[in-house]
């Protein structure tokens, strides 16, 4: 058997550090099971990498394990372990080992695991939503919901059980569904859940996924990126742009109340996270700046797009899986287009210089 040798990859390892401080939130706010969900997601998709990297150069790519990180912190945090490990490994090898390995794949390889078990397994991607844990210790004094026997009082009262909270609403299910706007404060936090009512029955709000909760820890994780420069600021601006402008266009342009407020829709689901952490992965995005910007935006106004058309509330995986279609595209067109605009301008004459004085 042979021994696994990795690619040193510094901004590869700076993009783990900065998703310390969201596995860190995600573990106060749903409990210690995240950590192992993570672990399980990193494992799966490392075993793949190492069986199908080639004989040379025979070493296994450290992004191998931003790709399990970042697949495990966008699950649902009761999403059983050998689910977060199939969605790994699919992701690792028709995401990017089909292509190659590191650096030939034209997709976000989490992306790509997310997306296969989310249409595989709906009702475990959907229903394992909870809310999140509060005060403190919080998440860091338990498991996870799932060995919780009893809710806090406030919620037992209004006659909700622990099983409620396995089939709860999320923030964006929330709003579509329900008609109800969570507090920003809490959305930017993190701390997301409790009571409402609909139609005279009580409904437990959950918080989301695991690491896509807290904008706070996202916010943290993005100022490292681009303090470090590891991630390129124009891919993140890009995205917020394609967001703002397509939702002001649909909400307050053309009267659509269906699409949540702007700040709303900024700081729920996956938006914040694929931003600062899938948005930005330099193998899929384009290399050129003004291909840069025309991808992130597309990206920012297909995520606002598909959550308002589509049957299910958010959209960030699939917009980023069809902004990957078109990287490679918009360099090789800007490219023609430079090169031709060159070849078309007329030549520069030779500037004659005179005898010396």
């Amino acid at each position: 058997m042979k021994k696994p040798a990795f690619l040193k990859q510094l901004m590869m390892l700076r993009v783990l550090y900065a998703l310390v401080p969201v596995t860190l939130a995600a573990i106060y706010l749903f409990g210690w099971r995240i950590l192992a969900l993570v672990a399980v997601s990193c494992l799966a998709a490392f075993v793949v990498e190492w069986i199908m990297v080639p004989a040379k150069p025979g070493k296994i790519s450290q992004a191998v394990f931003v790709t399990g990180a970042l697949l495990g912190l966008s699950l649902p945090p009761t999403t059983p372990y050998w689910i977060a490990a199939v969605g790994a490994a699919f992701g690792i090898l028709f995401g990017k080992m089909v292509f190659g390995g590191f650096g030939k794949n034209i997709f976000n390889p989490a992306v790509v695991g997310r997306a296969f078990i989310f249409v595989c397994f709906p009702v475990e991607m959907t229903g394992g939503f909870v809310p999140a844990f509060r005060g403190l210790p919080g998440g860091f004094a338990q498991w996870s919901w799932e060995t919780v026997k009893q809710l806090p009082d406030d919620l037992v009262a209004k006659g909700l059980q622990v099983a409620d909270g396995l089939t709860a609403a999320t923030p964006m299910w929330g709003w579509r569904d329900y008609q109800l706007e969570t507090s920003l404060w809490d959305l930017f936090c993190g701390q997301i859940g409790g009571a409402f009512e609909y139609l005279g029955h009580f409904r437990l709000l959950a918080a989301g996924s695991a690491g896509e909760v807290s904008a706070l820890a996202i916010l943290l994780g993005a100022i490292y990126l681009l303090w470090t420069k590891t991630a390129n600021w124009r891919l993140m601006a890009g995205s917020l742009i394609g967001a703002v402008a397509m939702n002001v266009l649909l909400r307050n342009v053309l009267h659509i109340t269906s699409v949540p407020p702007l700040l709303f829709s900024l700081l729920s689901g996956a938006f914040l996270f694929a931003t600062v952490f899938m948005v930005t992965d330099p193998i899929s995005a384009p290399r050129i700046p003004l291909a840069m910007w025309i991808y992130a935006i597309f990206i920012g106004a297909m995520i606002i797009f598909i959550r308002w058309k589509a049957v299910f509330a958010g959209g960030v995986g699939f917009a980023i899986l069809l902004g990957n279609m078109i990287a490679p595209s918009l360099d090789l067109w800007i490219k023609r287009y430079r090169d031709s605009k060159k070849a078309a301008a007329p030549a520069t004459p030779a500037t004659v210089k005179g005898p010396a004085a």
